[in-house]
């Protein structure tokens, strides 16, 4: 099963640039989307569909803000929109399938460099997040959640960490709940396989950081480890053009 995740930053203008072109010729079983920055009535019938795939949505309550989004071959056993918690759902940041084998967290994880207030609601965002995904393993679930996280987890996942520090996305208690995440029982999927550093999925445009390849690791396919051994391959498309992302990509025996 192949399974791909992408931050979009604007699934209007992306489809525009031909992004669903790329995604059919990569053929997922399932498409995970973020920051859609569209509500449903604001779509075409061509945007907010790809044939033959079932097509989900979750937009914030704010039109050109946030969203996610899931198109998936087969029809989920179910689908949720949220966390039930309002002051997060309100943002359209999370949409749950759930299959057969498996439960699919997408996921946009909300910037904190904003403001102080609005990293304290990405910590509080991490926590409550957390405390579902601690849940499900508690259930006996195979668990996958995956999206934009916003952070980068360790040195080598940005090309200059000395001097980010002390900014949102490498501060040392958003990094601690990536630890907190892999203690709970999960793998990064990417770092199961490749070692290497200087492999990014998000860079600036305004610095044209794509070029030199300045950027930061901070999108993620995480695992539960009751599943990890279930990975064949994990992989960022770097070579995709269509957003400040690019997609990353895992294929599972499941």
């Amino acid at each position: 099963m192949k399974l791909i995740s992408w931050n979009l930053n604007g699934i209007r203008a992306a489809y525009k640039k031909g992004v669903y072109q790329n995604i059919i010729e990569l053929d997922p079983d399932i498409f995970c989307v973020q920051e859609t920055k569209a509500q449903l009535d604001q779509l075409s019938e061509e945007q907010s569909n790809i044939d033959g795939y079932n097509s989900y949505f979750h937009s914030a309550k704010r039109k050109g803000y946030s969203g996610v989004a899931i198109f998936s071959k087969d029809k989920p056993l179910n689908i949720v929109e949220g966390m039930g918690n309002e002051r997060f759902d309100d943002e359209g940041r999370v949409i749950t399938a759930e299959y057969e084998n498996f439960k699919l967290y997408n996921v946009y994880f909300p910037n904190g460099k904003a403001s102080k207030e609005r990293l304290e609601y990405k910590m509080d965002f991490y926590n409550e997040f957390l405390s579902i995904l601690k849940k499900d393993l508690l259930d006996g679930k195979n668990v996958i959640f995956c999206g934009d996280v916003n952070t980068a987890h360790s040195e080598i996942d940005l090309a200059r960490p000395k001097e980010n520090e002390k900014t949102s996305g490498f501060l040392p208690m958003e990094r601690k709940w990536i630890d907190e995440a892999i203690d709970s029982g999960f793998s990064d999927s990417f770092r199961l396989l490749n070692p290497e550093g200087q492999n990014y999925t998000w860079w600036d445009l305004k610095t044209r950081a794509r070029e030199r390849n300045i950027g930061w690791r901070i999108d993620y396919f995480f695992i539960s480890d009751s599943i990890k051994e279930k990975i064949i391959s994990a992989a960022i498309l770097k070579d995709i053009q269509g957003s400040d992302h690019c997609p990353i990509e895992i294929e599972l025996d499941i």
